[in-house]
């Protein structure tokens, strides 16, 4: 008796990836890609920028970098572009310049942040969560609109520590010494 064979899914690259139309956002875990929505609701932008403009105002003179979305990370970069995990986080900041390229970084961001929406809040809080320790990223934000709460997810000895503040916190960035983000500020933008 003969089994039949599951077919499987085609897996994609980095290759794959540039050779896509500019008009979408993809990410792609695993090789599997994700249609990435096309834009964030004004609440969640406006998150996005006063987290940024908190941290940018933070680093102006100083050699770490912020980016926002759209940015990729290739979390595990191989030369070929044979690579299969591409992602856009919301926010990352790269202290290792030698990771910068043109679109983007090669290796693990020092610090990533994800603002949750509905569509993503699954992905960002497993897969990614996973994906982000797997490659090193030093420390991960989790921004959850809902519960105005942040979990910050600091690297340590191969595991996350996490820690959760909520909308009237102040909540240091612990990758970057001296920045405490005012969430109070942060969360002032849904309203």
């Amino acid at each position: 008796m003969a089994l039949a064979l599951r077919k499987e899914e085609p897996r994609y690259t980095y290759a794959d990836y540039l050779t896509w139309d500019d008009d979408e956002r993809w990410q792609i875990i695993e090789g599997v890609p994700y249609l990435m929505s096309p834009a964030p609701t004004w609440g969640h932008q406006g998150i996005n920028m006063e987290i940024s403009r908190q941290i940018a105002t933070f680093l102006k003179g100083k050699p770490c970098k912020v980016f926002a979305a759209p940015f990729d990370v290739r979390l595990f970069p191989k030369v070929d572009d044979s690579d299969d995990t591409i992602v856009q986080p919301d926010i990352v900041v790269v202290c290792d310049h030698s990771k910068l390229e043109k679109t983007g970084c090669t290796g693990a961001p020092d610090m990533v942040i994800e603002v949750l929406s509905p569509s993503t809040a699954l992905l960002d809080k497993h897969k990614k969560l996973q994906l982000y320790l797997k490659a090193g990223v030093r420390e991960y934000w989790i921004v959850d609109l809902d519960t105005k709460t942040v979990s910050v997810h600091i690297l340590k000895e191969g595991e996350y520590v996490i820690s959760t503040y909520g909308e009237t916190d102040t909540a240091p960035v612990h990758v970057l010494d001296g920045l405490s983000i005012d969430l109070p500020e942060v969360f002032e933008e849904m309203e």
